[in-house]
């Protein structure tokens, strides 16, 4: 399929030579005028009229360029229009995968971390449970020891008590 600038170019050329054969007919009529050579009248119809068919079969063909120069940029057109369109289908479809891809691992971090911290909460409470039994314990055994001491002490208060009244009742 030639090219639409090889299609303009023989256009021209078609066009260019109907000039030229028009111009030729005016020249040989008027070259025929100088010569007072006188033709037939039916041959100077019969040049006029191929001269007119020659200039009406070149006009056609440039429109006929025309026309296909015009079909020729419309299909360069859909096509380079389908182009931007798969071209930004792909570019939605990759954007689509990346966010998707980035929720993803965003929800596998925050799986994790929600798991990380349920098992620093359970240390936390085993560390708190571990404190508070060490310091009920340690409450537990300074309230027994203190409760030893004040049953010793009242002990010996209570035998002082019985030595002095022993004492005096003797």
């Amino acid at each position: 399929m030639p090219s639409p600038k090889e299609r303009a170019r023989k256009i021209s050329e078609i066009a260019s030579g109907a000039v030229k054969a028009m111009e030729s007919i005016e020249g040989k009529a008027e070259a025929a005028e100088e010569e007072k050579a006188v033709k037939p009248l039916d041959e100077v119809l019969g040049q006029a009229e191929r001269a007119y068919v020659a200039y009406m079969d070149a006009q056609k063909q440039v429109a006929n360029a025309y026309r296909e120069n015009e079909r020729l940029i419309a299909k360069a057109y859909r096509k380079a229009e389908e182009t931007a369109k798969s071209a930004a289908d792909e570019e939605i479809k990759d954007a689509l995968k990346a966010r998707d891809a980035a929720i993803a691992e965003a929800l596998k971090a925050h799986g994790e971390a929600i798991a990380e911290a349920a098992k620093a909460l359970q240390r936390a409470k085993a560390s708190a449970e571990k404190a508070c039994e060490e310091t009920v314990d340690a409450a537990v055994g300074k309230r027994e020891s203190a409760i030893a001491q004040a049953w010793q002490l009242r002990d010996e208060t209570i035998e002082q008590a019985w030595n002095i009244y022993s004492k005096l009742s003797r």
